[in-house]
C-alpha cells in the first residue's frame, strides 16, 4: 500500500468528466498481427516489473490524507487489454480518428488506471497498439521507462511463463484513516530525517537544518530572478481566444520530421533541439491565428512546458518528478530566426532560474500540505480554468534502438498529452530512432482547424531547414 505523492495527487483530482487525465502513446508495427491471447500472455508475463498495474485507487474517508494504492483484488487482464480492427486496408487517417476516440475516452476509475488496444486491418500488412496511461501513475519521462511492459529491444527476446499473482489484503476503513492521520503527523519528520548525516539525529537534523537553509537561500536568489519575468507576462498580450471550457470530445492529429533535419537546424542556428522544436511549433500557432483572423501584432500563445527533475536513480519509479517553465511563444514575429532566438533566450533564462530554485524541495514542501486543501484547489482551478497559458509542449526523448513487440518491430511512435484546466490543445513531441513526432491533442469544438496547426508545424520545420542551409546561417552562439 502506497500514498500518493503530492503531484501525483493533484494529477489524479484533476481528473473530471470533460477533462480525463491520461497520457498515452500509438504505435504502430510491421505485421503480421500477433493474436490477442498471445498479447495477454506476454502482458501477464511483464507484470510484475510494474506492480503498479495490478494497483486501483483508494480515497482516503474525509479527505484526511491523499490517496493510496491499493491491490486489486479483482484483477482481471481482460478488462485492460482490448482488441479492435480498422476496415481493411486502414490508413493513416483512419487509425488517427480511431485512436483520437479511443484516447479522448475516460479510463476506469474504479480499476487500475490502464488499457491497451491491439488494433489490427491497418494497410502494408501493419497494426498498431494504443497505450493509456493516468497522468497520476507516471511522467512522460518515467512513461518511456514503462515500455519494459511491452516492448523488447530484441526480435528474439525471450518471455517467461505468466506467474500466479496473489493481491495483498486491503486495509480496513479504520486502518485507512489510522494512517492517513499517523501519515499527516510523522511528515515533517520523515523529511528531516531523510537529511540525516553519518553522525545520527544531531547531526542529521543540523545538516538537514543546514541544507534547508542553504536551499531557501537558493530559492530567494531564483524566485528574485523570475520575477521581472513574471512581470513582464503579466503585461504581455496572450492569444486569449485559445482558452476556454473544455468539452468530453478531441481531436487528434500528428505530422513529423525527421531528427536529423532538427539537429541540422540546431546547430547551424544555435540553441537546442527544443528550442528549435518550439520555434516550429510557434510558426504552427502563428498560420492558427492568422487563419483565424486572431493575430495581432504584439499576441503571444504562452506554452507550459513540462521540465523533468527526475535523477538517475529515481528512473523507473512510477511517481511524478516534474516542473514546468512559461514560454511565450512569439506567433507576432514574421522572421524565423528571430522567433527561434526568442524562445532561445527564454529557455536559457528559464534554466538558468531552475539552477537557484530548489525545485525538488519545492515539490516536497507540496508534500506538506492538507489533502482535502489540495483536492479543492486542483478541482477549483480545473473548474475555473485560467487564461495565463494557453498550450501545453512536452518533448518526451524516445529510444534511439528499434523496439519490438512478439518479434514485430515498431515504426511509427505518437504521443497523447491530456489538457485541463482552459488549456485546450497540448503538444506531446516524441523521437523514436531518426524520426521525432508531433501529436497534437485539441477540444473538438475550439480546434476544428486543428489541421492547420499541424501543417504550420511542418512548415515551421521546412523555414528553419531552409535558414540553416544558408551559407551565414550559424548564429553566435
Amino acid at each position: 500500500m502506497d500514498r500518493m505523492s503530492a503531484t501525483d495527487a493533484g494529477f489524479f483530482h484533476a481528473e473530471t468528466e470533460n477533462t480525463p487525465m491520461h497520457v498515452g502513446s500509438v504505435s504502430v508495427f510491421e505485421g503480421p498481427a500477433p493474436s490477442y491471447g498471445d498479447l495477454v500472455r506476454l502482458l501477464l508475463a511483464k507484470l510484475p516489473l510494474v506492480p503498479r498495474y495490478r494497483q486501483r485507487v483508494r480515497s482516503v474517508p474525509l479527505h484526511l490524507g491523499r490517496p493510496l494504492w491499493v491491490d486489486d483484488e479483482h484483477f482481471q487482464i481482460l478488462y485492460h487489454v482490448r482488441h479492435t480492427a480498422l476496415p481493411r486496408p486502414g490508413g493513416r487517417e483512419q487509425l488517427r480518428n480511431l485512436a483520437g476516440r479511443v484516447l479522448g475516452q475516460r479510463l476506469d476509475m474504479s480499476k487500475p488506471l490502464w488499457e491497451v488496444w491491439l488494433v489490427e486491418g491497418l494497410a502494408d500488412d501493419r497494426w498498431a497498439l494504443i497505450l493509456k496511461v493516468h497522468h497520476c501513475m507516471v511522467d512522460g519521462v518515467a512513461g518511456t521507462d514503462l515500455m519494459q511492459l511491452v516492448f523488447d529491444a530484441s526480435p528474439d527476446a525471450e518471455h517467461g511463463e505468466p506467474l500466479d499473482w496473489t493481491p495483498q489484503r486491503n486495509p480496513s476503513t479504520l486502518g485507512v484513516v489510522a494512517g492517513a492521520v499517523q501519515d499527516a503527523a510523522l511528515r515533517p519528520t520523515r523529511q528531516l530525517l531523510a537529511a540525516r548525516g553519518p553522525g545520527g539525529a544531531v547531526s542529521g537534523a543540523v545538516s538537514g537544518a543546514a541544507g534547508a537553509a542553504k536551499g531557501a537561500l537558493r530559492t530567494g536568489r531564483g524566485l528574485g530572478s523570475a520575477m521581472p519575468t513574471l512581470a513582464r507576462q503579466l503585461a504581455t498580450p496572450v492569444a486569449r481566444t485559445l482558452n476556454g471550457p473544455i468539452g468530453p470530445h478531441r481531436r487528434w492529429a500528428w505530422t513529423d520530421t525527421q531528427l536529423a533535419e532538427v539537429k541540422r537546424a540546431r546547430a547551424a542556428l544555435g540553441g537546442t533541439v527544443n528550442d528549435v522544436v518550439l520555434a516550429a511549433i510557434t510558426r504552427g500557432f502563428r498560420d492558427l491565428l492568422q487563419g483565424r483572423g486572431a493575430l495581432s501584432r504584439r499576441v503571444v500563445v504562452r506554452s507550459m512546458v513540462p521540465v523533468s527533475v527526475r535523477t538517475e536513480a529515481e528512473r523507473g519509479s512510477l511517481n511524478n518528478k516534474i516542473s514546468a517553465v512559461f514560454v511565450d511563444l512569439p506567433v507576432a514575429e514574421p522572421d524565423p530566426r528571430v522567433r527561434l532566438a526568442s524562445i532561445r533566450e527564454q529557455m536559457d533564462h528559464h534554466k538558468s532560474v531552475l539552477q537557484d530554485l530548489d525545485t525538488r524541495s519545492m515539490l516536497a514542501m507540496a508534500d506538506l500540505s492538507s489533502a482535502a486543501l489540495l483536492e479543492l484547489s486542483v478541482r477549483a482551478g480545473v473548474r475555473t480554468g485560467q487564461s495565463y497559458a494557453q498550450a501545453v509542449t512536452t518533448n518526451i526523448p524516445g529510444p534511439r534502438i528499434p523496439l519490438y513487440v512478439l518479434g514485430r518491430r515498431m515504426v511509427d511512435l505518437h504521443a497523447y498529452v491530456p489538457v485541463a484546466g482552459g488549456i485546450r490543445v497540448a503538444i506531446g513531441i516524441f523521437s523514436y530512432l531518426d524520426a521525432m513526432t508531433f501529436g497534437i491533442n485539441a477540444d473538438f469544438d475550439a480546434f476544428p482547424d486543428v489541421d492547420v496547426l499541424a501543417e504550420g508545424i511542418d512548415a515551421g520545420m521546412d523555414e528553419l531547414c531552409a535558414l540553416s542551409s544558408e551559407p551565414d546561417a550559424r548564429t553566435a552562439t
